[in-house]
């Protein structure tokens, strides 16, 4: 059968299963990752994620473990914070909704005991056929960081960078995405952004995408900003298509993306993550619909929630995932 115009995708997290919280173990994560397959594919999702449950950390749960996972494997990076360094890093204000840093630069930044291609083998055993791996923007890293040894935030940004693209070109899946939460309210440091998220990205071997969204910090939005400041960024990326929150945006933000480079392919968010209510099919079919009027037929490449599900009870996650796939063959009159 040939592939559907417009692919169904989620953005990365799930909520993790409360018999995973209640008996970790590296079986039970690899258990869980094939249940978070297994629904998704289950559901119509042609292109599904891992859930990223071997990231969860239960004494920071705000995020995911979207950040310690990466920082805390890095070498140069020092996950143990003291009380001189908590009071530096709120004195920045910078990053207000963080009571401490997710960990401090000591030294220079390496590739530690990072090992994503491990990770991502893990998920390709009982992925089941394509899959999507994700990765967290090397500037939303630094945002949380206290460096205490460059003195340069862009030398601190871009050594992340490096590391990870180390090993990006070693993942073994149908597509990396790289997470960048932060810029959407920072549109000055776009061009740092896009150069850190380019050396990933240019390392990559497969098809790549970027995801963007205004913050999903325990399910709020913490950045304020308008897809418009954005384009210019958007467009120096080297990504074959964008993940863009916005079921959750204001409508005029479609019409900023009329200047995106059609070569770009445009990933629509149509399933509102920070809410509990499950969207129809003909809620999804709507919004793929007015997405297409702005920005013109054979546009939108891909649909997909705004963000991950970690946040919500698996009972509305499947739904809404569910709905995610019924609208796009609603749409397309499957």
């Amino acid at each position: 059968m040939p592939a559907p115009s417009i692919l169904t995708t989620t953005v990365g997290s799930y909520p993790v299963p409360e018999w995973l919280n209640a008996l970790p173990s590296e079986q039970a994560v690899v258990d869980a990752t094939r249940v978070v397959f297994d629904i998704q594919r289950q559901a119509g999702i042609d292109l599904p994620t891992d859930g990223e449950l071997y990231r969860f950390d239960i004494n920071h749960p705000d995020t995911n473990g979207m950040i310690e996972y990466f920082l805390r494997s890095l070498g140069g990076i020092d996950g143990r914070v003291g009380r001189a360094e908590t009071a530096q890093f709120r004195a920045k204000q910078e990053m207000v909704w963080r009571a401490k840093p997710a960990a401090v630069v000591r030294g220079p930044i390496t590739e530690g005991v990072l090992n994503l291609p491990e990770d991502c083998a893990r998920a390709a055993k009982v992925a089941g056929g394509d899959f999507k791996f994700t990765l967290t923007s090397p500037y939303m890293l630094s945002r949380t960081l206290l460096d205490l040894h460059y003195g340069d935030f862009e030398a601190m940004t871009l050594a992340i960078a490096d590391a990870m693209a180390a090993q990006a070109g070693e993942l073994d899946c149908a597509c990396v995405q790289v997470d960048e939460a932060n810029i959407p309210g920072n549109p000055k440091d776009g061009p740092l952004a896009a150069k850190a998220i380019n050396r990933i990205l240019d390392a990559v071997k497969v098809r790549t995408a970027v995801h963007f969204c205004f913050g999903n910090y325990g399910g709020q939005t913490i950045q304020k900003g308008a897809w418009k400041p954005l384009i210019d960024f958007l467009n120096s990326l080297h990504a074959d298509h964008l993940v863009l929150e916005l079921a959750h945006r204001p409508e005029a933000d479609l019409d900023a993306l009329r200047d995106l480079d059609p070569k770009i392919g445009v990933g629509l968010g149509v399933v509102d993550i920070k809410v509990n209510h499950v969207e129809t099919a003909d809620d999804i079919a709507m919004r793929i619909e007015r997405a297409e009027k702005k920005l013109g037929a054979g546009r939108v490449k891909f649909i997909h929630p705004d963000c991950g599900f970690w946040m919500l009870k698996r009972s509305i996650a499947d739904r809404k995932i569910e709905a995610l796939a019924k609208g796009r063959d609603r749409f397309l009159g499957k």
